[in-house]
């Protein structure tokens, strides 16, 4: 038995203790030391530990060779199996550690309290070693039948396995006879597993060779064999498909096998010629607005642009000498608005849409081809993230629900791999996703047989349409009945996790203190004994701790001091299709039905007291750096938590724009936001379609839309900080093309040609650099270059710039071992961003507290490109605040980041050449748009300020000025109108978006410009809070949230202009009524603009009555308040001069 060993295992695959810029006086992190442990059901935790799994998992027989044959039957390492079961029992171990800390893997016998049935969950069922004083579970395949290498079918582990070869020669505990050499696949279909293809297992890698060293020397040899392909030499890939040979590692070529002659998989194979003969098809193309519709509106702005210019011309060459104060104000906020205008406008002129071809996708990625003859997916991985960071405000089953509908994704399986980010390092998060996996086991391949959409089981069965229409499966209402109750039992059981976890904690502490009371009775004998406190830990379902955050906080077991911890959920799937059996979930049949389920990883990383985290920039930053060392997807999709996935292809659309040609320089691939659970007259815009449908299609004309968040596939390598391929060619400078200086980029690597960072060709990519920029995890940089050459389009064109080779992905993934994981502990560390460039240039960018749109901002600044995805079922879907001050304040938190902008070095106006001059205008508007509250508040003011005062902002209501007036309102009108057909929306929802603008404008647009100027001028945060709260008392009701009033400081200014435009037109018309002549005409400017503000308050006026009409007594006290002052003010100012009239000398023309 391994427990006897005490020997160590570290991660030798990266120095991680090394920094050349760590100072004498810090002590330098200690290197990764993995120790394995678990508890035994008697109670009694057994340590594991072991060599460098490089060393151990590799055979001796392979050490002095340099070109090695492809394994065949009398030609199979012994070892097969062992990497096998290597990744299976990673995949069960829990592992922990961080900073100046033994990264420790603790096996889990059990992850949940309920029965897991699932193979590639963790702590899944299976049979007991039959090795004496060992109860560890015995190997299995992929459907979690017994591995049972020797023939004599002794049950064995997989630790008793690697000892018996180690220290037991070879030699089987049971029968005392030797192992024989037998292929893993073999023994699955010995042991009755199916599934066995006849395929035979991968060769080990050679000694000394890392993953990545394997990848990369792979990578090389197809771009040679690419780049002869493409001069007209030797073509590799077209002399394998005609004489059906294959490559093995060095230069060994073995041929498949035959029969008699002719192939065996015939099906696999289609005729040269005719796919030699198809013709070359785009997956995307771009579909124009109408002329008849985009030249109207183009000249629209050009006209109301003129109209503007003579229309302040006109008021500046004609003041009010009888309230030049007035007037001033209003030019100033005219020309402001003016200003504002402009730079909402001028990137709006040339909108875009686009669409995707799914069916050529298919075609060339996953059918037979000339360099694919067996049809296998040639598409690149994704790895998707999905953050949260509270279980208390982000509810586990609303995760829950996104992450099965993420597993339950149409995409290659073994191609994904799904993160869940957990910051705040709960138990109760880790075992709703624990909770998920299991019940992903009967809900994904239910999709996929039925084909059902959505993907996520809440938003399914609440469906009000027909849920049986278009289903023509005999069995589909039986299955549908089944996997709704089990989905109602999933939600009872994470409904019921919080009570669970506590009821579990607290018997494990009672057990502890009796424990602790004996211990205290043994050494004391009859002393008296004082009562003993301790300290109450959460405890997992397996009886040991939980090395994340505490129920009651302790320390090291808080939010912000809490251990790394990684855990994966569903180890990563076989790389061929797993048929399902009628046994594989109860009653359900899913033969014929792909079982398999994408790898699922849970990550919280390390946080420590006096460590800035930086929030969900922090957060994510940790997930590319884990997901890099153990998936490597070229692409990554990032998704809140309250977002799923709504169209099961949405990800095969994004990678349509990534796979075309021309998209190795696409940053990321943008999907609209959609909301369900908004009231449909959205009062407060909610949807926020005149930006998703609007502002971002035409932005995508430009250099592309913005990044919002979340619903976008990033390209890796952009995310790093390179620049995109081709920079240099698109972008040519002044001094490069005078003094040659570009001759000196065909001297760079190939590999490496298209990984550049700087504004000049001498900072080609160089990796010796690399750790300065990206840390020191040797894992992590060799990565870089194999994400940069796996995201490549298809060469399948001449046209196609810095593609791949057809067939390219089609290789197995690496299996995961525990170094590996090790490592993605270490890289998630508190200290392993110390002196790096993460969050200045590689990865989400810090410093704001919209992190979002400074992040893609810096991707276009290098000259990237996105592209805005808008599929006819809608790609994504979540939810939205309803609540007036929760949407007020999520208003806030944009428009304070925005400031932030403003004042920082990612203001546009500090832009590089490389991008584009209307998008730079589009970037300048989002940092400045804030400061529009400032003149709009000042603006709502002046129709009361008229009223008060009879005068107007200018001398006459003349001709001239309400021509200007009509002209400029029908032109504003007329461009809605035009906006509406080509970006879809409704007027409705142009007009809400129009309120909600002013109302927005008047509470968090200006809170924030005050926050974000006080913070730069004298380095003072304030924070708008909520102080009281009332809640509904209709739980019934969908909308009850809706009707929810919580009074918040945000509510004073648009409250105040409310009272204020009212109380003025009280005061105009009493002026009026009891003049000795009465002039109604007077009041026509005031009590017009007046209206027009309240028009625009009236959903916020709406909002503070609640359902009933019921504000809270502060509402009234602080707006009659503030408009008694302000009147009395006025009064102050300004007495009335002996005659009750308005007085002013404007009259009606």
């Amino acid at each position: 038995m391994s427990s006897n060993n005490n020997k160590t295992f570290k991660a030798t695959r990266s120095n991680l203790s090394i920094s050349s810029d760590v100072a004498d006086s810090q002590k330098p992190p200690l290197p990764p030391q993995v120790t394995f442990a678990r508890r035994t059901s008697s109670g009694r935790y057994v340590n594991y530990s072991r060599d460098d799994l490089d060393s151990e998992l590799s055979s001796q027989d392979f050490m002095n060779y340099t070109v090695h044959l492809p394994p065949t039957p009398d030609n199979q390492p012994m070892d097969a199996i062992s990497q096998k079961v290597e990744e299976q029992y990673v995949s069960s171990s829990l592992f922990t550690g961080g900073f100046n800390a033994v990264t420790r893997a603790h096996l889990m016998d059990k992850v949940i309290d309920s029965e897991i049935s699932h193979p590639q969950m963790a702590g899944a069922k299976g049979s007991s070693c039959s090795v004496p004083g060992c109860d560890a579970k015995v190997m299995s395949d992929e459907r979690g039948v017994d591995i049972l290498p020797c023939e004599c079918d002794f049950k064995i582990c997989r630790d008793c396995y690697l000892d018996a070869i180690k220290t037991g020669d070879g030699i089987c505990p049971g029968c005392k006879e030797s192992y024989k050499s037998v292929d893993l696949d073999e023994l699955g279909d010995n042991n009755g597993g199916g599934g066995g293809n006849g395929r035979l297992a991968q060769l080990p890698p050679p000694i000394g060779m890392t993953k990545n060293e394997r990848r990369l020397s792979l990578m090389k040899s197809t771009k040679s064999a690419l780049m002869r392909s493409q001069t007209g030499d030797f073509d590799h890939n077209r002399w394998l498909f005609e004489t059906s040979g294959t490559y093995g590692y060095g230069n060994a070529i073995w041929p498949k096998e035959m029969d008699n002659g002719k192939d065996n998989d015939d099906h696999g194979h289609v005729d040269s010629l005719e796919l030699m003969n198809k013709p070359w098809r785009p997956l995307t193309r771009k579909l124009r607005i109408p002329a008849a519709i985009l030249s109207p509106y183009r000249l629209l702005i050009v006209v109301r642009m003129v109209v503007l210019v003579l229309f302040l011309i006109w008021r500046i060459n004609h003041p009010n000498n009888d309230a030049i104060w007035l007037w001033g104000m209003s030019i100033v906020c005219e020309l402001w608005f003016a200003f504002s205008w402009i730079l909402d406008q001028l990137p709006k002129v040339n909108p875009v849409n686009r669409a995707t071809d799914l069916n050529v996708l298919k075609e060339k990625f996953e059918l037979p081809t000339l360099n694919n003859p067996t049809g296998k997916s040639d598409l690149p991985g994704i790895d998707i993230f999905v953050s949260t960071a509270d279980p208390e405000k982000e509810p586990p089953l609303v995760t829950a629900n996104t992450i099965l509908s993420i597993l339950a994704a149409d995409y290659p399986v073994e191609k994904l791999a799904c993160y869940v980010s957990d910051d705040g390092g709960a138990l109760l998060t880790f075992e709703a996703m624990a909770e998920a996996a299991s019940y992903a086991n009967m809900w994904v391949p239910f999709c996929r047989k039925h084909n059902i959409e959505p993907r996520n089981p809440e938003s399914y069965f609440n469906l009000k349409k027909d849920p049986y229409k278009n289903k023509v499966k005999s069995d589909f209402v039986k299955d549908r009945r089944r996997v709704k109750r089990e989905f109602d039992e999933f939600k009872v059981r994470i409904n019921g996790l919080p009570d669970s976890i506590r009821r579990r904690s607290d018997a494990y502490h009672a057990r502890e203190e009796i424990k602790a009371m004996k211990q205290q009775r043994q050494k004391r004998d009859d002393e008296v004994v004082e009562p003993i406190k301790v300290q109450k830990a959460t405890w997992m379902a397996d009886g040991t701790h939980w090395p994340g955050t505490w129920l009651s906080p302790a320390p090291e077991h808080s939010k912000g001091d809490h251990s790394g911890i990684i855990q994966v959920m569903l180890k990563p799937p076989s790389d061929d299709p797993l048929q399902g059996t009628e046994d594989d979930a109860g009653m359900l049949d899913f033969t014929d039905v792909d079982i398999r389920l994408p790898m699922l990883v849970y990550v919280s990383r390390e946080k420590r007291p006096g460590y800035d985290h930086n929030k969900k920039a922090g957060a994510m930053n940790a997930l590319v750096r884990a997901s890099a060392i153990m998936s490597n997807g070229p692409f990554i999709l990032n998704l809140d938590c309250d977002h799923y996935i709504y169209n099961s292809q949405a990800m095969r659309e994004g990678m349509c724009f990534m796979m075309d040609r021309g998209g190795d320089r696409l940053c990321y691939v943008q999907f609209p936001q959609r909301f369900e659970g908004i009231d449909t007259s959205d009062r407060y815009a909610n949807h926020n379609t005149v930006f998703f449908d609007g502002n971002m299609r035409a932005l995508d004309g430009l250099q592309g839309p913005v990044y919002v968040g979340t619903g976008c596939l990033f390209r890796r390598i952009a995310l790093y900080g390179f620049d995109p391929p081709r920079s240099k060619e698109h972008h040519p400078s002044f001094f490069s093309c005078c003094s040659g200086r570009n001759k000196a980029k065909f001297s760079t690597p190939e590999e490496n040609r298209a990984l550049r960072m700087g504004d000049s060709d001498d900072e080609d990519m160089n990796l010796s650099l690399a750790p300065k920029k990206f840390g020191n995890s040797t894992l992590l940089i060799d990565s870089i270059p194999v994400a940069e050459f796996q995201g490549r389009p298809l060469a399948d064109h001449p046209a196609v710039k810095n593609g791949r080779p057809p067939g390219a992905l089609t290789i197995p993934r690496e299996l995961l071992d525990a170094s590996t994981v090790a490592e993605a502990i270490s890289v998630i560390s508190c200290w392993y961003e110390d002196k790096t460039e993460w969050g200045q240039r590689v990865g989400w960018i810090y410093g704001s507290v919209t992190e979002d749109v400074v992040t893609g901002y810096r991707m276009h600044n290098r000259g990237w490109k996105s592209v805005y995805c808008v599929t006819k079922r809608d790609a994504f879907r979540g939810t939205a605040p309803i609540n007036l001050t929760d949407r007020l304040h999520q208003v806030l938190r944009w428009a304070t980041g925005s400031v932030e902008i403003f004042f920082s070095r990612n203001n546009a106006l500090l832009a590089s050449s490389r991008m584009k001059i209307l998008q730079r205008i589009a970037y300048l508007n989002v940092g400045i748009y804030p400061f529009t509250s400032i003149f709009l508040i000042v603006y709502c003011f002046l129709p009361a300020l008229s009223l008060f005062s009879g005068q107007f902002i200018v001398q006459t209501l003349n001709v001239t000025f309400l021509v200007y007036l009509l002209i400029i309102t029908l032109t504003i009108v007329m461009l809605a109108v035009l906006e509406v057909k080509w970006s879809g929306i409704e007027l409705e929802e142009w007009w809400r978006n129009e309120q909600f603008w002013l109302i927005g404008g008047t509470s968090a647009h200006l809170a924030a410009v005050m926050q974000g100027l006080l913070k730069v001028v004298a380095g003072i945060e304030i924070s708008f809070t909520l102080t009281s709260k009332s809640a509904g008392d209709d739980d019934d009701d969908e909308f009850a949230d809706l009707y929810i009033v919580k009074w918040t400081s945000l509510m004073i200014p648009p409250i105040t202009i409310m009272m204020v435009n009212l109380i003025a037109i009280a005061v105009g018309f009493s002026r009026t009524i009891y003049s000795t002549i009465p002039q109604w005409s007077k009041l026509l400017g005031g009590v017009f603009f007046s209206f027009w503000v309240l028009a625009h308050l009236y959903p916020f006026a709406k909002g503070l009555m609640g359902r009933r009409g019921r504000t809270p007594t502060i509402v009234f006290v602080w707006s009659g308040l503030i408009a008694i002052t302000i009147s009395l003010l006025w009064v102050a100012i300004n007495p009335p001069q002996g005659q009750n009239q308005i007085g002013g000398s404007f009259q009606f023309p």
